[in-house]
């Protein structure tokens, strides 16, 4: 049965090139970067390039990258280390009701050391409108937290024009985007959105889980989340995962190198998808509007429960989520579909699928065959 895999949103598959890189690493430059000797030498100038490859791939200095173990520890570093170590000048934050989980949790464990939140809430389409970012900006806001793209239903938030209307209410107002989704994807440019924090994620673009790193512009200060070495200037102690450094670096070489090809192969990839959804199946609809990502597609088909589609799609080699595999596992509703206006039913009912570079028409029609037959055949049975 051929495989086709369209839940990139959820992890990418590594590019061989990228796993020859950490091969490497593992069984020839695995020096400590901290070691004096040689080999330790060697690993640092690899960790050093890794830092230079992801600042240049979004215009900052190579000092204000720091590795971290993915994105969940660079969201919560930023979220938890700018909020609790700016207490002393207010103990407002703010974010929106479709963030990550890793955010979302970060600010309401935040919540139970007494810190208030803003929660802002979205247009049906996704999107934050930025004259309310700017509205729930007070004198006691310390920090304002918003993705690039969602990961559900593939949004763009206005993250320029947010940034810089913030900013110019209250200028001491932290700024944190969650890049994960965007990076490598779409241009990433921490200066011109006004931002003093920036999260990554390297298996969300064909690297290796278990690396990530956070961008933080240099005079801002964070509390760190865990205590030990002086790695990573304190602010992430413990022995760096140097494969997954190395493998992150070249995935985001190969994805910024292509970045502008990629977006037009998936954009044509989605449009494509989305044509052939409405011209063969009935009643379904597309959560989101024409401006999203790329590689991101949300969509109900209504009486048929998405997590049956899920699994019915899978016995016959096609590989899809019904929303964020950060929320699979939970029983409640997506938040992201119930804060844009969606129904329970409707979200019950809902699919993600999610395009890679890797991905090709053969796999889109196939994909649209399968569902258009497999849709049928539910829907006359449960109408039987």
């Amino acid at each position: 049965m051929r495989e086709i895999y369209l839940d990139n949103s959820a992890t990418t598959k590594v590019l061989p090139e990228v796993a020859g890189v950490i091969q490497d690493v593992l069984t020839k430059e695995y020096g400590n970067p901290s070691s004096l000797h040689r080999m330790g030498v060697a690993a640092e100038r690899v960790k050093t390039e890794a830092r230079r490859t992801i600042a240049g791939g979004c215009g900052v200095k190579e000092s204000e990258i720091y590795f971290t173990s993915g994105g969940t520890e660079a969201n919560n570093l930023a979220i938890k280390g700018a909020a609790r170590r700016n207490r002393r000048r207010g103990n407002h934050l703010v974010t929106s009701k479709i963030e990550h989980p890793s955010v979302l949790y970060a600010f309401r464990a935040l919540e139970d050391e007494g810190f208030s939140v803003t929660y802002l809430d979205v247009n049906q389409a996704g999107q934050v409108n930025p004259e309310d970012a700017a509205a729930a900006v007070g004198a006691e806001t310390i920090l304002m937290s918003l993705m690039h793209v969602n990961n559900e239903v593939g949004a763009i938030q206005p993250v320029e024009e947010i940034g810089r209307r913030i900013k110019e209410k209250n200028s001491d107002v932290l700024y944190h985007v969650d890049a994960v989704q965007s990076f490598g994807k779409l241009p990433v440019r921490p200066s011109a959105w006004h931002a003093d924090l920036v999260s990554f994620s390297a298996h969300k673009i064909h690297g290796p889980k278990g690396a990530g790193a956070l961008w933080r512009r240099n005079g801002v200060h964070l509390e760190p989340l865990l205590h030990g070495g002086g790695q990573e200037d304190g602010l992430r102690p413990g022995t760096e995962n140097m494969a997954g450094i190395a493998g992150f670096a070249a995935a985001a070489r190969l994805a910024l190198k292509s970045r502008e090809k990629n977006f037009e192969h998936l954009q044509n990839l989605k449009s494509r998808f989305l044509a052939g959804l409405e011209e063969h199946i009935s009643e379904v609809t597309h959560n989101g509007s024409g401006e999203d990502a790329p590689h991101i597609l949300n969509v109900t088909v209504a009486g048929i429960k998405g997590e049956v589609l899920v699994h019915a799609l899978e016995e016959q080699g096609v590989y899809i989520s019904t929303g964020s595999a950060c929320h699979s596992h939970r029983p409640d509703p997506s938040h992201v579909l119930l804060a844009m206006g969606l129904k329970e039913e409707e979200i019950g009912a809902s699919l993600r699928f999610s395009f890679s570079s890797l991905n090709t028409e053969t796999d889109i029609d196939q994909t649209l065959e399968i569902l258009e037959q497999t849709v049928e055949s539910i829907r006359l049975m449960t109408r039987r």
